[in-house]
């Protein structure tokens, strides 16, 4: 045998399952094996204070490029800056923590697989690795088991000659042309000139158009009055949404006996996306495991994720809310209507710990989507 746990695919999840495991669980012989040459690949994750425990915040402060203590979100009809703590990790970070915990000869880096079973890898060379535990990471797949629409986005990392002025993250200003769903722009300020700034759209295909998203940002730029500037940097990203789905089903589409991690188990928030949160929990839960038996992994991640899945149904309602009772153009308004809440209903919604009060008052006042239509979705079986 030549490992205890063979991860395949080496992103986020994989990743910080790694980092993990080597910090409490050296024991085990651990390896990833990534068809790229770095852990992570190029990419940002960001999440909200309230999204993870105190702990889960220590173990991954050193992946974080940036915190802030709170952000801004600017709509139509009002702007609002919101007290929550929110933070930013970069794959490069990730690459480098993971590198340093993580003995060399356990990186499997440039190697592409052919196929996975619950006993091994077997990579694209032929070359055969076994392992007593196997779990796939490697990312979303294409799936009939889940009803998804899709959140895309080209990101500009900019240099501007002068301060730019901005101090805090503006989670969303949709206050631009609502083309192709719900479109917003995001902005993180790494410093006082540099900055990230992402056109994301909430579509229902995942089509992306990536130059004409990035002239969408110089223009957005050019009015934010940012000046003369240089890119120095880009990313896009095209990430599921879930509406509704069979969870079951979607593992049982995989090697019988190998787990799933990540997007690939689809641990990520419905309606926003976010997998940061989801893959420090699993990465936790695989350390605490009392012994690294096949069966107990593979039942232990399983049971997490579909009981995950199962907690998030209502999530799924808001989701297919915005997606099929609101016009494409009038999406924005659900967002609208729900960032006008509490802080504290805010901060749980993106947690995925929203109480039963908050779930009835998200839904009360006047509704930002037809009534009709709301109700369809709302009384639909997911």
């Amino acid at each position: 045998m030549d490992f205890d746990l063979i991860l395949v695919g080496g992103g986020l999840a994989s990743g910080l399952a790694g980092l993990r495991l080597a910090a409490r669980r050296p024991e085990l012989r651990v390896a990833i094996v990534e068809a790229g040459e770095r852990i992570g690949g190029d990419h940002i994750w960001s999440s909200f204070d309230t999204d993870m425990t105190p702990a889960q915040r220590d173990w991954t402060a050193p992946l974080y490029a940036a915190r802030w203590p709170r952000y801004d979100v600017r709509f139509p009809a009002f702007t609002r800056t919101l007290p929550h703590g929110y933070a930013s990790a970069r794959s490069a970070l990730l690459d480098a923590a993971v590198r340093a915990a993580m003995p060399a000869d356990r990186l499997l880096l440039g190697r592409k697989v052919r196929g996975l079973d619950a006993a091994g890898v077997t990579l694209e060379t032929g070359e055969r690795l076994g392992a007593r535990v196997v779990i796939d990471g490697r990312g979303h797949a294409p799936t009939t088991a889940l009803e998804l629409a899709w959140q895309k986005f080209v990101g500009l990392e900019i240099e501007t000659l002068r301060p730019h002025g901005l101090t805090m993250p503006l989670i969303m200003d949709a206050r631009v042309d609502q083309a192709d769903g719900y479109r917003f722009v995001y902005v993180l300020p790494w410093d006082e000139r540099r900055l990230l700034i992402e056109d994301t759209c909430y579509s229902d295909d995942p089509d992306l158009d990536v130059e004409a998203v990035k002239a969408r940002i110089e223009a957005w730029a050019l009015g934010a009055g940012l000046g003369p500037h240089g890119v120095v940097g880009a990313e896009r990203g095209v990430l599921p949404l879930a509406l509704g789905g069979n969870i079951e089903a979607l593992w049982e589409a995989g090697a019988p006996g190998v787990a799933r991690l990540g997007m690939r188990a689809g641990l990520f928030h419905p309606l926003t996306g976010y997998s940061f949160p989801d893959a420090v929990r699993t990465a936790d839960l695989l350390a605490d495991l009392p012994r690294f038996d096949p069966d107990l992994v593979y039942s232990a991640v399983r049971a997490h994720a579909t009981r995950t899945w199962h907690g998030r149904r209502y999530y799924r309602t808001l989701a297919r809310m915005l997606f099929r009772a609101a016009a494409p153009s009038a999406r924005y308004r659900v967002l609208q209507h729900f960032y006008r809440l509490p802080d504290a209903i805010v901060a749980r919604f993106y947690a995925g710990a929203s109480t039963r009060t908050d779930k009835l008052r998200i839904l009360a006042g006047r509704p930002p989507v037809p009534v009709g239509r709301a109700l369809a979705v709302m009384l639909g079986v997911d």
